[in-house]
């Protein structure tokens, strides 16, 4: 059977059609010769998220959103999500479903998978949906945070702003510019008594040390021991002369004790004295002499 031009064409176009309905769908996320398992999610804020988003299982990729409906009929009661996920793909109890959102806008879907060994959704279940502190909500979180920091930081400012002006503070570096030059200068004289002055003063005491060495090696070499008896001796010596002076069985000792010999001895000084002054006065009396011998 010969097909005439315009069947051709039409045949042409509709292939043409299809080949683009799948182009779509594939850029979409969607495989049309593919069986997926679908699933239904309530969330009481989309959050910007998008038909064809993929829908990740602990941030691994097992699906697309094939559809996002608002409830009209129940104002208020949220968003009904429909996802299509791979087939056969066991969803335990305890799954929930979470909405990231992105730092640039949009959102991801994520399914936290539960551990139940045994339960699992059936297809065509609703799964649970819960809030995520994600990076937005603690960057929202942390907003408060981050004005009373700029509040702190803008008085913190304004203080340095008002110390730097202040006459006082240039003052003071001043004084800690000259403070630093003193201190240059003293640990330059330090630097200059360390290496002068401290060695000729370890040498002196080196020497002072080896003095002290070598008198102490001669006070160790001295017998000390034999010094010291004759020095008792000595003692002992003087002791008796002592005893003996203070003794009256001996010459010393009864001139020094008996009063009646210092009584004689004084008798006798003063009579030598009147003897004396006697001559002076009256010399004729005792001295007889003549130019030619005679004597009268």
């Amino acid at each position: 059977m010969k097909l005439s031009r315009e069947t051709k064409i039409g045949i042409v176009g509709v292939i043409a059609l299809a080949l683009l309905f799948y182009t779509i769908q594939f850029l979409q996320g969607v495989n049309i010769f593919s069986t997926a398992d679908k699933y239904y999610i309530n969330f009481a804020d989309a959050k910007g998220l998008a038909k064809s988003s993929p829908v990740y299982a602990d941030g691994y990729n097992v699906g697309i959103v094939s559809s996002i409906s608002y409830d009209t009929e129940r104002p208020g009661s949220g968003v009904i999500v429909e996802v299509s996920v791979d087939h056969g793909m066991r969803i335990p109890a305890g799954t929930v479903a979470v909405l990231d959102e992105a730092m640039l806008g949009g959102c991801t879907l994520n399914l936290r998978m539960g551990n139940s060994p045994v339960q699992r959704f059936a297809v065509g279940d609703t799964i649970p949906s819960q809030s995520a502190n994600g990076l937005m909500a603690k960057a929202a979180n942390l907003v408060p945070k981050l004005e009373a920091t700029l509040a702190k930081v803008d008085t913190l400012l304004t203080t340095l702003n008002a110390l730097a002006s202040d006459p006082n503070i240039r003052a003071i570096l001043a004084n800690a510019n000259t403070l630093t030059a003193n201190l240059d200068r003293s640990s330059a004289q330090l630097n200059t008594l360390l290496a002068n002055d401290v060695p000729a003063m370890v040498k002196t005491f080196d020497q002072a040390g080896q003095h002290v060495t070598a008198l102490t090696d001669t006070l160790a070499a001295l017998d000390l021991a034999a010094t010291l008896a004759h020095v008792d001796g000595t003692l002992h010596s003087v002791q008796t002369a002592v005893e003996h002076l203070n003794d009256t069985d001996n010459s010393l000792g009864l001139l020094l004790n008996d009063t009646t010999i210092y009584g004689e001895l004084n008798r006798t000084v003063t009579g030598a004295a009147d003897l004396l002054e006697d001559i002076k006065a009256h010399p004729k009396r005792y001295v007889h002499f003549s130019v030619f011998g005679k004597k009268n």
